[in-house]
């Protein structure tokens, strides 16, 4: 068993390595030449059309698909504002230093653009399933539009197991040992519950995920970002202190102190880059699935709102756990995770914040189980068909169990090797594809027609 962990522990450290880091900023770079820049030309477009389809005055809804454009990004938001968001971003401030917020910032501006493409691709290339059923993703637009099926089931491969542990175990066990630190809540009980509210809402496909996450996920980021906001306004007068620490240490690194060890730029660029891939999974292909299948009247449209995941996952959610780190001083406790970012809110907001932290941990936990469900089960149906679909979602709320009682070592490390995998066809689609995808751009944004919808 140990030789089988070393041997996945190299491929993991290969799909998660420089080259691959590289590759996803890469693409993002040259589709935000190609495109124009889209990403800063449409973002106030873009939010318009979400505020539209939060107050339910978006007359795409009328037009075919599964869930409304605002429920595909609530369900793609479900999946990425996870625990990553807490733990993730203090792990890489902790190991990287302040500046890694930097790198994490310059990831997601050209992530942005990536997370367009691979939603306008989505729903350009969707099919009608035998059942019925609107979907879409990846896989898709690799067969039809390349002409690779091989390189679309790779994909499918890769994410159908991927979802079980990346998108299911590791998010139950996290939940549960949070549950317990915190609360004292036993391991099982937690499991137990999480079971029932995961399988209550799967069974009902992609309907029922995106009706929801337009409640759950508004909300549980509010909960959090007035937590961070509120420890922002109490020590204002650190804010611009810790700006300058951020971007200094950026591109000078961070010096030792108190015993711990300082960060080179290039740990800094390394782990902000990282996790802002990590987090907003641009260039992944996975939130391609769920934007596939939303009611609109043109592929772009739908491109135009994913992107802005990508702003709210990144650039706020994740923003606001690490600028919090860095004001509060948390850095020079030594701690890393999800302890880091507790110290932080706690060194505010005192008994209340652990629970903060806890709560939002939990809830982000299991909105990214829902999402992952379905895209787990999508990959399933290109390769199996429809009559896969049922069977999956059973199987996913057991191991959904499984996580939160097992340890889960092995697990972790081959999802997360898988999940890195996907974005290998994923990113040769985007690529060969960009030609497609810059007349799509242009045919949605000289129309009036459909600008004024």
């Amino acid at each position: 068993m140990t030789a089988i962990m070393d041997f996945i522990g190299v491929l993991d450290n290969f799909v998660w390595g420089p080259p691959m880091m590289i590759m996803l900023v890469g693409t993002g770079i040259f589709l935000t030449i190609r495109l124009g820049f889209p990403q800063f030309k449409h973002t106030s477009y873009a939010l318009k059309l979400i505020f539209k389809g939060a107050l339910k005055k978006d007359s795409s809804e009328k037009e075919e698909g599964e869930i409304s454009p605002f429920q595909a990004l609530t369900s793609t938001l479900a999946a990425t504002v996870g625990n990553g968001n807490i733990a993730g971003v203090a792990t890489a401030v902790a190991a990287g230093g302040p500046g890694a917020l930097v790198w994490m910032w310059l990831t997601a501006l050209v992530g942005m653009c990536t997370k367009m493409c691979e939603a306008t691709l989505g729903v350009k290339y969707r099919i009608k399933d035998k059942d019925g059923a609107f979907a879409g993703g990846s896989m898709y637009f690799i067969q039809k539009g390349l002409g690779q099926g091989w390189l679309g089931w790779l994909f499918a491969f890769f994410g159908a197991i991927a979802a079980f542990g990346i998108g299911d175990a590791v998010q139950t066990n996290s939940m549960a040992l949070v549950g317990n630190s915190v609360f004292n809540i036993p391991t099982w009980l937690t499991g137990a519950v999480l079971t029932f509210l995961v399988f209550i809402v799967v069974v009902g496909g992609i309907k029922r995920i995106g009706e929801v996450t337009e409640k759950l996920v508004p909300t549980m980021a509010i909960f959090y970002i007035l937590g961070a906001l509120i420890i922002i306004i109490a020590k204002i007068n650190m804010l611009p202190w810790a700006l300058g620490e951020i971007f200094k240490s950026a591109f000078t690194g961070r010096a030792a102190f108190g015993g711990f060890a300082g960060a080179t730029v290039a740990q800094a660029m390394r782990f902000g880059v990282a996790r802002g891939i990590f987090s907003n999974e641009a260039g992944l292909g996975s939130a391609s699935m769920a934007h596939a299948v939303a009611k609109t009247p043109h592929p772009a449209r739908q491109g135009t709102i994913a992107m802005v995941g990508v702003l709210i996952d990144t650039l706020i959610i994740c923003s606001m756990t690490g600028i919090v780190i860095v004001m509060t001083g948390s850095l020079e406790t030594g701690l890393t995770s999800t302890a880091l970012t507790a110290h932080a809110f706690a060194s505010v907001l005192g008994g209340v914040g652990g629970p903060i932290v806890a709560i939002g941990s939990l809830l982000f936990g299991y909105s990214t189980i829902i999402t992952w469900c379905y895209y787990g089960q999508q990959c399933a149906r290109y390769i199996f068909g429809p009559i896969v679909v049922k069977p999956y979602a059973w199987l996913f709320v057991i191991v959904a169990f499984l996580g939160a009682i097992a340890k889960v070592p092995f697990i972790w490390l081959l999802t997360d090797m898988l999940n890195g995998a996907m974005a290998i066809p994923n990113l040769i689609g985007l690529l060969f594809l960009s030609g497609v995808m810059a007349k799509e751009l242009k045919d949605y944004f000289s129309n009036p027609e459909l600008l004024g919808r």
